[in-house]
């Protein structure tokens, strides 16, 4: 009987022995190189420089990509004058989108809020306003007293929804940005960048796009006057949609801008420009350049399995892998042909594996320069295995690893075919997922053709009057548009 059961036993590690090597001069499955179409002989345009803007500092950014087409002076920190509403208007957004306030919900009007000055949208000491007459005074109207009332509604005093505004701005990768006030008016410790402005302005478009319609709202009526939105880029330009204008003797004229054109969304920022008439003409200019000279286009879809890489001693001989955010790519046009994806995959991963742990590198090139490069991570998590399932994995592993099996790599090519966001999305076991149903910039309705707000009649009570956009304001001091 004895030697029966040694019988069996010999054979069983004789037939381990033989599969564990055959196994262990195989590379991992998820190192088959992907099928690589040929390289495309289309000839690159040529690019030229980009525009010479007359502006302290600018900054050009893909809406998707994050993609940095053009600058100057991106971190060099500037006065953010009436931008900084940008960041108040998103705390405001957060507020609504948690339903810790409503649209429909009253304020109070204070009498400090009353008080504040620079631009208005003319409310009232002791009257009550809708959040949603609120959002579109400091929107449209860059209403100074605005701020002050939504500020002390949500957070109980300007000074604490400050803090709110600063913490966010840590959140969001802002460093180079402090806020001292709600409003823009001209304070020690008040400071932005470019950058760090284009940046807030893609978190709005992208986190709260039910709100990122108030934006390209011409004009708005409150308390018998009728103001336009000073962002001149409304009427001049047809594919503009926001975001915001802003003005001190310090700032100069600024302008945060977005525009929609073919699927392809930019932010501009210009900051210290001249004159108002130069911050929406060098505004105009830069996104001309970007949908001009370049292409974005969608990658791979957030959480879709793009490979799959081997996992020792697991429950699982493998792991889905695949991004955490949708991956877009901003190159210049023509050139989405000769856009290559190669995977990287550690070459030694043991369970546990945990959903979320970085497993790997994505990255995409174009003429064999890198364009982005993002972690791969598991999709799902992949606990230890039982004991015997751990045994056999250990014996493999020993034969892997002598064996010296090369770390899991692939490298193919995307065709403008494959990235097509109407096809499906492969099966799981495909190697490389083709991207779909990738989120897509929001769609803005076409705008009306409109004259230009200084040429419009603006209603004005019979107590109170407001400039004409296209005129300095009277006091230079204050964060006016």
């Amino acid at each position: 009987m004895l030697k029966k059961y040694y019988k069996y036993l010999s054979f069983l590690l004789i037939s381990l022995f033989c599969t564990s090597l055959a196994f262990a001069q195989q590379p991992a499955p998820t190192s088959t190189p992907l099928p690589s179409s040929p390289p495309a002989t289309q000839q690159a345009m040529l690019i030229p420089s980009p525009p010479d803007i007359n502006a302290s500092a600018y900054i050009l950014m893909d809406a998707n990509s994050g993609k940095i087409i053009a600058q100057k002076n991106m971190d060099q920190r500037i006065a953010p004058a009436s931008l900084t509403k940008i960041m108040t208007m998103y705390i405001v957004s957060q507020a609504i989108a948690s339903n810790s306030i409503q649209l429909d919900s009253k304020v109070l009007i204070s009498k400090k809020a009353w008080q504040t000055g620079g631009s208005k949208m003319f409310v009232r000491v002791g009257k009550s306003v809708p959040v949603k007459d609120l959002v579109q005074g400091i929107i449209v109207d860059s209403g100074n007293d605005a701020c002050v009332a939504m500020s002390e509604y949500i957070a109980g005093s300007e000074d604490a929804f400050v803090n709110m505004m600063n913490a966010e701005a840590q959140r969001l990768g802002m460093n180079n940005s402090h806020f001292a006030d709600c409003t823009g008016l001209p304070t020690k410790d008040h400071y932005s960048t470019a950058h760090d402005l284009a940046v807030l302005a893609q978190a709005i478009i992208k986190n709260y796009p039910q709100d990122y319609e108030w934006y390209k709202q011409k004009w708005f009526s409150y308390n018998g006057i009728r103001q336009p939105n000073r962002n001149r880029l409304l009427w001049r330009y047809p594919y503009a949609d926001g975001l915001k204008t802003g003005h001190t003797d310090e700032a100069g004229y600024c302008l945060v801008s977005s525009a929609l054109k073919d699927g392809m969304r930019l932010i501009s920022v210009v900051v210290g420009a001249p004159t108002d008439e130069a911050r929406a003409n060098d505004s105009i200019t830069l996104l001309s350049y970007g949908f001009r000279f370049f292409e974005t286009h969608p990658i791979y879809q957030a959480t879709s399995v793009i490979t799959k890489a081997r996992v020792w001693l697991g429950s699982e001989k493998t792991v889905p892998a695949g991004v955490t955010n949708d991956l877009y790519v901003t190159i210049p046009h023509g050139q989405f042909k000769n856009i290559q994806v190669n995977i990287s995959l550690l070459p030694d991963l043991k369970a546990p594996v945990t959903k979320g742990q970085n497993i790997g590198t994505l990255t995409v090139t174009l003429n064999n320069q890198t364009v982005t490069s993002q972690p791969l991570v598991a999709l799902k998590e992949d606990a230890k295995g039982g004991i015997f399932h751990r045994a056999v994995d250990h014996i493999n592993h020993f034969f892997h690893s002598w064996f010296k099996s090369k770390p899991a790599k692939q490298t193919g090519s995307v065709s403008a075919q494959s990235m097509d966001t109407n096809s499906q999305m492969p099966a799981e076991n495909n190697t490389l997922a083709t991207p779909t149903n990738v989120a897509q910039p929001v769609q803005q309705p076409a705008q009306q053709t409109m004259q230009n707000p200084e040429q419009q009649p603006i209603q004005q009570s019979v107590q109170q009057t407001m400039q004409n956009p296209a005129q300095k304001p009277a006091n230079g001091t204050s964060a006016n548009p």
